[in-house]
């Protein structure tokens, strides 16, 4: 019969599992999204814009992207814990890692179910990650830390953040097309569906995915994507 020290222990280590899983194949659909060329993600339109500019990977402009945000926590009295920190480090590598395994696709007949794919694995990975409750992403804390600050709702704050990002991505040169309109529509109830496949015992999540794929405290509730 397991001791509770070793049940606990085991519990633990599933949820790590879950968590750094859950964030490479994050990071593999955002880098397979790219390689479609139908357009990205609001928040890759800019880590795209960003790598252009400065004349590094894509991955690395959301490494330092992510630590800005991070960063922005402060002011809001945000706490971090392993799986924010983690959120930063690992999407970015498996991003890289995954543009270096996947060549360019010229094919449309090929790009439009490398999209949808793409899509789906996002929606998948940001279940696996968010059942394994180990703390929101950078770019949610900081939506729920201008949510607490402000008072406005939760979805007007993810709708303005999402917004700047995409346009100052955009102005920067990311790629935006039918991929980032298919993301914005699918990714919150495709989040939602796999963190209820992945974690069907728990009746009410302490966190809920948002547009974007990250967790958000089921407090301040669901944002719009």
């Amino acid at each position: 019969m397991p001791t509770p020290t070793r049940t606990t222990a085991t519990a633990v280590a599933g949820r790590l599992v879950r968590l750094y899983t859950g964030l490479a194949l994050y990071g593999a659909s955002a880098g397979l999204q790219l390689r479609a060329g139908l357009g990205l993600a609001p928040w890759d339109v800019l880590n795209q814009g960003v790598a252009r500019h400065a004349g590094i990977s894509i991955g690395t402009a959301s490494v330092l992207i992510g630590a800005l945000v991070l960063l922005l926590w402060i002011p809001l009295r945000q706490r971090p814990g392993l799986g924010t920190v983690s959120n930063v480090l690992v999407i970015g590598l498996a991003m890289d890692a995954t543009l270096g395994l996947v060549p360019a696709q010229h094919s449309f007949w090929t790009r439009i179910p490398l999209l949808a794919f793409a899509v789906v694995l996002c929606g998948a990975a940001t279940g696996l990650y968010i059942s394994a409750r180990f703390g929101p992403g950078p770019r949610d804390g900081l939506m729920t830390g201008l949510h607490r600050r402000t008072g406005r709702s939760v979805r007007l704050v993810r709708t303005c953040i999402e917004v700047v990002v995409l346009a100052t991505g955009f102005a920067l040169g990311g790629s935006v097309g039918a991929g980032t309109v298919l993301f914005a529509v699918t990714i919150g109830p495709l989040a939602q569906f796999f963190l209820r496949l992945f974690e069907p015992a728990r009746s009410a999540p302490a966190e809920r995915p948002v547009a974007g794929g990250e967790a958000a405290p089921a407090a301040v509730g669901t944002a719009g994507a």
